[in-house]
């Protein structure tokens, strides 16, 4: 296991790159997104401090998502065959799966309010780190539609 430092926008990984590798991200925050044939982002997954982050390919797989630096980042970076994968604790593997996991049944039947607080709840300490539009694709709605969730859950607070 190697520790990089990379940069704020920094691209460590495109779609069909060889090899994808692991990133435990020790400080800063990535991002995990594809682009759609219109060229629309759609955000997978956001990767804080203590999180893993990888491409859920098979070994020997081209990549299919981008990742980037949200914040200038420092991460433990590990190939991905199974002897290197070992070296890395279950907790955080767990935790992404879960996470993914639970993404799933909101994105498929939670309303927005639904999954901006799911949102907070799964990623506290970023919420003010990520643009809105960031968070919108992440919910699958408009920034707009993320606005009106935002203040209706404001006014259901009063």
């Amino acid at each position: 296991m190697k520790s990089i430092t990379i940069k704020k926008g920094q691209i460590i990984q495109h779609p069909g790159d060889a090899n994808p590798k692991v990133y435990k991200v020790v400080s800063g925050l990535l991002r995990v997104y594809a682009l759609d044939q219109k060229g629309k982002e759609h955000i997978f997954l956001f990767g804080p401090e203590g999180w893993i982050v990888a491409d859920g390919v098979p070994l020997n797989a081209p990549a299919v998502l981008f990742i980037d630096a949200l914040e200038d980042s420092t991460l433990e970076v590990t190939d991905r065959v199974q002897q290197n994968l070992d070296k890395i604790t279950i907790d955080p593997l767990i935790k992404r799966i879960s996470v993914l996991q639970n993404r799933v049944i909101m994105l498929l039947s939670a309303s927005a309010i639904q999954r901006y607080e799911h949102f907070e709840e799964t990623y506290p300490s970023i919420v003010q780190r990520v643009p809105q539009k960031m968070i919108a694709s992440y919910l699958g709605i408009t920034p707009e539609a993320l606005s009106k969730v935002k203040s209706q859950k404001a006014k259901s607070k009063l």
